[in-house]
């Protein structure tokens, strides 16, 4: 069984997390892999998609999860716990603020306190979506440069006509690419399958 945790944003790319989710499921149900997929969600990425159109099987986690989970000494911390579970987190899409907070230490929502658990032994994917003019802004590259310096993988932006109708660099890479960099890199990290 390979566990992913896709973690989303507040880019207009999140519209894509069902078609991400159904691709994920057929590319590993092709290689005769069992997989289980969680969601952790910032509270603007929740605006662009509805949990009841990821299928019932899907746990989707926000904020008020993390808050509500934890009443006293003990208790689970579902950040920890997400992080624990997780063979592999895929941050489709991030965002230009969520990657700003993530490269300078910031963990204000319960997906940048998961990336902030990480053990990274275990690969961090991220997929960086954002209007071309930000994306060319210095502060993108410096931040990437960030990440990747860590270990996490990125999956580059693509250049096509954004929703706000700009055309350039900045959209969030293809579902397909997204799914086969997963594959690829739960296969050289070893993660246990069940054939």
């Amino acid at each position: 069984m390979v566990n992913v945790l896709i973690g989303c944003t507040g880019s207009v790319a999140t519209i894509k997390l069902p078609n991400l989710i159904t691709s994920l499921k057929e590319e590993f149900t092709k290689k005769h892999q069992n997989i289980k997929v969680k969601v952790a969600t910032t509270e603007r990425a929740k605006h662009f998609f509805k949990s009841v159109d990821l299928g019932e099987e899907i746990d989707v986690f926000s904020d008020s999860d993390e808050w509500n989970a934890w009443q006293k000494r003990g208790d689970e911390v579902l950040h920890v716990e997400l992080s624990k579970w997780a063979d592999v987190l895929l941050v489709a899409p991030l965002d230009a603020n969520s990657l700003g907070k993530i490269a300078n230490g910031i963990c204000d929502n319960i997906l940048l306190c998961t990336v902030r658990a990480w053990d990274l032994s275990k690969p961090l994917i991220f997929c960086p979506a954002m209007n071309t003019k930000m994306y060319k802004h210095p502060l993108t590259a410096v931040q990437i440069s960030t990440l990747k310096s860590w270990g996490y993988i990125e999956v580059p932006v693509i250049e096509k006509t954004l929703m706000c109708g700009d055309t350039g660099l900045g959209a969030m890479a293809e579902v397909s690419t997204i799914v086969q960099t997963i594959v690829h890199n739960v296969d050289v990290k070893g993660c246990s399958f069940v054939q």
